[in-house]
């Protein structure tokens, strides 16, 4: 079927939706309406990039018109600077059309859970954590997503040996499901004195969190709950009270920490949040025979040559060896611009399913 037909029938279905949430008794039924307006937020993005793609190409093709009859040097420059960054916006609008047109699956909104953790690299791999984390928060604000700390483990020179948070919003886990692995960054230290590159490695695991009705049975007498005094940032209060919390789960051995919070029962709740995640995860991963559900495989062991992505910053390339995307963009991408790398991971993914 072509893109086209595809685009037409989603376009269809956004009317039939629209009828839908302007029934009477509509929200009656809280379930229904939110997987309706749901569906509704995902066919609106169709439309609105098809119908971004049209307007593009209608403009292009103005301006190529007006490029083989121009003589004046100084037009034709401005025409064609007009048409390379046109034709720059197809290819991106295209590559996000052929995402959207893929079916949504079950778990595209969920919550998703982030798991940044230091490899090989030393103090420089802890840093590179913080500025993963800076990046994902950034992307989140972009993408008009929250953010929500949940753990945190502080390295030295500011930096992060882990830092646990969950995004929530339209499309979070469709877009972030592929940034599991290990990213290796290259690039020279503040503390490396001679200049030379430094290559040092982060492992990341995206987790869904359980919805509320999600069954994920977690018996209290399986659990071994200790608290102890937060460290961090928080001033004198957080050294007088036994406020962090760490719950071993005996049975699969999971263990979660949370800080975060002044309260230890808050802290416990945040915790708890983080443990059903992973114990959800663990019972995906044996129900499925594809190799990368399996968490283990998805973080690896944060070996240099497991790389699923370079970030080498002495040459301002962001590669993502999976679909051997290169780009030089790494300053924009650090600051959050990541859609594009998604968009492209989406389709490349769910095409070779």
């Amino acid at each position: 079927m072509s893109m086209d037909k595809k685009v037409e029938m989603r376009l269809q279905r956004l009317k039939e939706v629209e009828e839908a949430l302007f029934a009477q008794g509509i929200t009656s039924d809280q379930k229904k309406y939110r997987e309706l307006t749901q569906e509704h937020a995902y066919l609106t993005d169709v439309k609105t990039a098809w119908e971004k793609k049209q307007k593009s190409q209608v403009e292009l093709s103005e301006n190529q018109a007006l490029l083989k009859a121009e003589n004046d040097p100084e037009f034709i420059q401005v025409l064609q600077d007009d048409i390379a960054r046109l034709e720059g916006d197809l290819q991106v609008v295209q590559a996000k059309l052929e995402s959207l047109v893929i079916p949504p699956g079950p778990y595209d909104h969920a919550n998703t859970i982030i798991e940044l953790r230091a490899g090989t690299g030393g103090d420089e791999a802890g840093l590179f954590v913080a500025d993963c984390v800076r990046m994902y928060q950034l992307y989140a604000t972009n993408m008009g997503w929250k953010c929500e700390l949940l753990s945190y483990t502080p390295s030295d020179l500011g930096g992060f040996k882990e830092y646990v948070m969950v995004l929530s919003g339209p499309n979070v886990y469709r877009f972030l499901q592929h940034e599991a692995g290990t990213h290796r960054v290259q690039r020279v230290p503040a503390t490396e004195a001679q200049g030379r590159v430094h290559t040092s490695t982060i492992t990341i695991a995206a987790l869904i969190e359980p919805e509320e009705d999600e069954s994920v049975v977690i018996d209290e007498k399986d659990l071994r709950i200790e608290t102890t005094r937060s460290s961090g940032a928080g001033g004198q209060h957080v050294n007088k009270t036994d406020s962090a919390v760490r719950i071993t789960h005996l049975p699969s051995g999971i263990v979660v920490f949370c800080q975060e919070e002044r309260s230890q029962h808050k802290n416990k709740d945040k915790a708890m949040r983080y443990l059903r995640a992973r114990i959800a995860e663990e019972e995906r991963r044996k129900k499925k025979e594809a190799v990368d559900s399996k968490r283990s495989q998805q973080i690896g062991s944060g070996d240099r040559a497991e790389k699923i992505r370079t970030y080498n910053f002495p040459q301002n390339r962001l590669t993502d060896h999976r679909i051997n995307l290169t780009k030089y963009n790494l300053d924009r991408v650090m600051n959050g611009d990541l859609e594009d790398v998604s968009l492209q991971l989406i389709a490349h993914m769910l095409q070779s399913e």
